[in-house]
């Protein structure tokens, strides 16, 4: 801006000059052109008044006389050059044809401005007729006005210079001073200190628009981070790319990728991850379909979603989000096995109880061995009933319902109870049972917590060895209430001690069906104990004994 008010500033002050400059020097031009022409003719008056009284004598005195700058020429009647003060008349044409000599026969002077051949320059030239019949002419040319105006146009072009080159200096200054103030403004504040009331309108708009756009950016910063707070606590990993960048990736993302933002934003998606799976769902999706696929990292299994983002209808970039799948699987599996495990768990006494049933009633056993059938089939009938009781218990305990109030709950006096009702098993293999600790209180599901003991005494007995014994301890620490049952039974090997806990898994199969487990005791304790935030602790070997602790968090006492 600075720039262009000096530029047409100075281009505007120049022409000014120059133009003023030029009708000056044509004003004084003419005007000493008219002096020259009057200076021309008031001597040829002079020159012709001296040849009259001196009776032609005075041309003798013009003739050498070099400080005239006139040329003076007299002409006879016919035309023939008498005299002339600086060409020889020898050579000289007749002049009868001349225009100033026409005229001055005709009306007794006579005056002309044209090209001189002799002269080879422009000339002004003044006839005068003498009463003799004679004319005498003054001629003088052009030069002579430039001549005289020569100092004059020095000096004004030198003042013309003079005022340019002020003038420039000037016009900088006050382009300066003019802006200045607007280079200067605020324009966070613009109607602050307004120097040129003609910008007011303008900077009325500016304060409008800063409004507007502290309005906007606070939108935006709003919604930013609303979009920081859903995305950075999403546990799904979220990844926003255009066709060529990564734009956006949250901190799951980041955790499954094993990078970090600085390292992936406005950079390849190959920054991110070089997983053939990812590449293919998103060169889909900037292709502008729709992609599921499956996603396996570092053993863990992850369901990918990528959806093409469009702008005006084209395919502008695309939007992965990932979630980790591992435990539906997981759950999807067991619920498989747990479905195949309890049709065949069910089948087994069923078709046991089916058999003895279709014997008896083909009156194919013997009268005295019906007692011994019917037997079979109540035994299994139990079994069978045990392992819908488990089944529906299971069930609750996956569910929490509400129908499963807390309360508070003596661990050492609930013990007690579940020794008198084991005691009859544990008389029938001959093995001591002991309790060992303190009253101790903790607020939990009573009849939960009863089939978490009992399921750990009761295997304590069944896979315990015939004379063998049982132990249960309880006691406090500051953080945590232990409760522990160890046996002198089978004992588990390490690589089982985890599996012990799912549905339907048993060490030793066999010894299982003949004590009529339906496998289902330890993972109503596991349950039992996610219900009450405890931990199991499983130590056992081969021949040696199980010992197993269940961990309760000091919150649960009371």
């Amino acid at each position: 801006m600075k720039q262009k008010i000096l530029n047409q500033t100075g281009i505007l002050l120049i022409t000014s000059v120059l133009i003023s400059f030029l009708v000056v020097s044509l004003f004084m031009y003419d005007k000493f052109s008219g002096y020259m022409e009057e200076s021309v003719r008031e001597e040829a008056q002079y020159v012709g008044m001296a040849m009259e009284d001196s009776e032609g004598e005075y041309l003798e005195h013009v003739e050498g006389n070099a400080a005239l700058t006139s040329r003076v020429t007299l002409i006879d009647v016919d035309g023939a050059v008498l005299f002339d003060s600086m060409e020889d008349i020898g050579g000289m044409e007749n002049h009868n044809d001349r225009p100033e000599i026409v005229e001055a026969r005709e009306k007794g002077s006579g005056e002309m401005l044209r090209y001189s051949d002799t002269l080879d320059k422009q000339t002004y030239y003044y006839a005068l007729a003498l009463n003799d019949g004679k004319v005498i002419r003054i001629a003088r040319t052009t030069d002579s006005v430039l001549t005289s105006l020569q100092s004059s146009i020095t000096l004004m072009g030198l003042l013309v210079i003079g005022i340019i080159i002020v003038a420039f200096f000037v016009v900088q200054h006050q382009t300066k001073k003019l802006i200045d103030p607007i280079n200067e403004l605020d324009l966070e504040h613009p109607l602050r200190h307004v120097e040129y009331e003609e910008l007011r309108p303008l900077l009325l708009r500016v304060h409008e628009q800063n409004k507007q756009i502290v309005s906007q950016v606070q939108e935006l910063k709003e919604r930013h981070e609303e979009y920081l707070a859903i995305t950075e606590n999403m546990k799904d990993g979220l990844v926003i790319v255009s066709q060529s960048e990564v734009l956006s990736i949250n901190k799951a993302a980041q955790a499954l990728f094993q990078v970090r933002a600085s390292d992936c934003i406005r950079k390849p998606i190959s920054r991110v991850s070089r997983n053939q799976e990812l590449r293919s769902a998103l060169d889909q999706a900037l292709a502008g379909e729709h992609n599921e696929t499956v996603l396996n990292q570092r053993g863990r299994t992850y369901q990918l979603l990528a959806n093409p983002v469009k702008v005006s209808g084209k395919p502008y970039g695309a939007v992965i989000l990932i979630w980790d799948i591992t435990e539906k699987k997981a759950a999807e599996q067991m619920r498989r096995e747990f479905s195949a495990n309890v049709s065949h768990e069910l089948k087994t006494p069923l078709m046991s109880i089916s058999g003895y049933a279709e014997l008896i009633e083909n009156g194919m056993v013997q009268p005295q061995d019906v007692p011994e059938f019917a037997g079979r089939i109540h035994q299994e009938a139990n079994r069978l009933t045990a392992l819908v009781q488990d089944i529906i218990q299971l069930s609750k305990l996956e569910e929490g319902g509400p129908d499963m109030p807390k309360e508070e709950v003596d661990l050492y006096e609930l013990t007690q109870d579940i020794v008198g009702n084991l005691e009859h098993a544990a008389d029938k293999k001959d093995v001591s049972v002991s309790v060992e600790g303190e009253s101790v209180t903790i607020q939990g599901v009573r009849q939960i917590l009863y089939e978490m003991l009992f399921n750990l005494m009761d295997n304590g007995i069944k896979y315990n060895v015939d004379h063998g014994w049982l132990k249960v301890r309880m006691w406090t620490t500051y953080d945590n209430i232990f409760w522990q049952v160890e046996d002198s039974g089978i004992g588990i090997e390490t690589e089982e001690q985890e599996r012990v806990y799912e549905r339907f898994y048993r060490v030793d199969k066999s010894h299982s069906r003949q004590t009529g487990g339906t496998g289902l005791g330890l993972s109503i304790v596991k349950h039992g104990a996610l219900m009450h935030q405890a931990m199991i602790h499983t130590e056992s070997k081969p021949g040696e004994g199980t010992k197993i602790t269940l961990e309760f968090p000091m919150e649960e006492a009371m």
